[in-house]
C-alpha cells in the first residue's frame, strides 16, 4: 500500500506544480557523489567561510531552498558564504542495509573532504535541520577537528522520555524489535509521525492554513511546504530502524554509549562549537531535547537561540527554514556567530585556483 501511496502522493505534487507551485532552486553543480550522496555546490562567492548543509534525509532537500522569500541556501549566499548541501540519494529496491554508520559518518566525512580538498584544506562549517542536524553532531563527535563550527537548527540531541508526547508516542508505536534492513516506502514514515502526534502533523497545518489566510506570502508559502510534504522518498530500513531503536527509545548518543564504525561517542566527544537554534512551539524538536545535551557538553562555546514560532510555516518544526519573523530576527544572529567563528584566526574559503600573489 505505502509504495502505491508513494506514487499517488508524488502524481498530487505534480499538480500543484502545474499551477506554479513548483520548486525553483538556486543554481548549482554537483562537485561529487558516492552511492548514498550527491554534494551540491552552490553558484556564489569565490571566498567566504564554507558551509556545509546537512538536510533530514525525509522527502527533498529543497525545503532549504523554497522560494526566493523563504530560503536559507539564498540567505547565506547573499551573506558571503560558500554553501553546500549533502543531497541524501535515495536507496534502491535492495540497497536498505545503510544505516547511521553510512549516513551520520561515512557519507558526511567523504563530503567534508571533498569540501576541505575544493577549499585548500580550510574546515567547513556544518549546518543541519531536524534528522540532518542529528547526523551533524554525530559527525562532528567522530571527526571535531575537521569542522571549525556546528549550527543546529530544530535537531533533536535527547530523547529521553518525557521530552515530548511526539517522542514518547513514537517509541509506543514502534515495539522494540531487531533492526530490520530493506527499504521503506516515504509515506510510512509520514504515517508514523502523524499518528504518534496529529496535532503536530495534522491539526496544526490545518490551523496554519487558517491563520495565513489574508496573507499572500504566508498563504504562498503554506501551500510550497504542502507541496514539498507531497515529495516521498524512500528510505533505508536500517537506518529507521538505528534511529527508532538506538536514539529514540534508547537515547544512546546522549547517554554516550552510540557506537558508529567501531568508535562510541556522546556529548563528551563534541568538542566544537556549537550554535543550537530551537523553536519553542516544536512538538518533534523541543528545547528539552537539545538543552540537557547542550549542558553536558565539556566546553562551553555552545550557545542556544530559542525562537518563538509564527503562522504561515506549515507546521512549526520547519518554521526556522521559512519562517519570516526567522530570517528578519534568528537568521542574522546565525551568520553573525558564523562570522565571529571563523574569525578566530582561522583561513577562510577560497577557490581551488590561487589567487595572485
Amino acid at each position: 500500500m505505502f509504495p502505491l501511496t508513494d506514487t499517488l502522493r508524488q502524481a498530487q505534487g505534480q499538480v500543484l506544480d502545474s499551477i506554479g507551485f513548483a520548486p525553483h532552486e538556486c543554481g548549482y553543480r554537483i562537485l561529487a557523489s558516492s552511492r548514498h550522496w550527491r554534494l551540491r555546490a552552490y553558484d556564489g562567492p569565490e571566498a567566504g567561510p564554507c558551509l556545509v548543509i546537512v538536510p533530514a534525509p525525509i522527502k527533498k532537500p529543497y525545503i532549504w531552498d523554497l522560494a526566493p522569500s523563504a530560503s536559507a541556501i539564498r540567505y547565506c549566499l547573499d551573506r558571503d558564504l560558500r554553501v553546500f548541501l549533502v543531497e541524501w540519494i535515495p536507496p534502491g529496491p535492495n540497497d536498505g542495509h545503510a544505516g547511521l554508520d553510512e549516513y551520520a559518518d561515512q557519507s558526511l566525512d567523504e563530503a567534508v573532504a571533498r569540501v576541505a580538498e575544493h577549499a585548500n584544506g580550510a574546515k567547513p562549517f556544518l549546518m543541519g535541520h531536524s534528522l540532518g542536524g542529528t547526523f551533524a553532531a554525530i559527525f562532528a563527535a567522530l571527526a571535531p577537528e575537521r569542522i571549525q563550527g556546528l549550527v543546529l537548527l530544530g535537531a533533536p540531541l535527547s530523547f529521553h522520555e518525557g521530552v515530548s508526547h511526539f517522542r514518547d508516542s513514537l517509541v509506543a508505536l514502534s515495539p522494540s524489535s531487531p533492526v530490520q534492513a530493506g527499504v521503506m516506502p516515504g509515506s510510512f514514515l509520514s504515517t508514523l509521525s502523524a499518528m504518534a502526534s496529529p496535532e503536530t502533523f495534522v491539526w496544526s497545518r490545518l490551523i496554519d492554513a487558517t491563520l495565513s489566510i489574508g496573507n499572500r506570502e504566508a498563504s504562498d508559502i503554506h501551500a510550497r511546504i504542502e507541496r514539498w510534504t507531497l515529495d516521498e522518498v524512500p528510505l533505508s530500513g536500517m537506518l529507521v530502524s538505528q534511529i527508532l531503536e538506538w536514539l529514540y527509545r534508547e537515547n544512546r548518543f546522549y547517554r554516550g554509549t552510540l557506537s558508529i564504525r567501531g568508535r562510541t561517542v556522546g556529548p563528551s566527544d563534541l568538542q566544537v562549537p556549537l550554535l543550537a537554534v530551537v523553536n519553542s512551539a516544536d512538538e518533534v524538536a523541543p528545547k528539552e531535547s537539545a538543552a540537557p545535551f547542550l549542558d553536558a557538553l565539556p566546553h562551553r562555546d555552545a550557545r542556544l537561540i530559542v525562537y518563538p514560532g509564527e503562522f504561515g510555516v506549515g507546521f512549526q518544526h520547519l518554521g526556522i527554514l521559512v519562517g519570516r519573523k526567522a530570517y528578519a530576527e534568528v537568521w542574522p544572529e546565525i551568520v553573525s556567530w558564523i562570522g565571529g567563528i571563523s574569525s578566530r584566526g582561522r583561513t577562510p574559503c577560497k577557490d581551488e585556483a590561487p589567487g595572485p600573489l
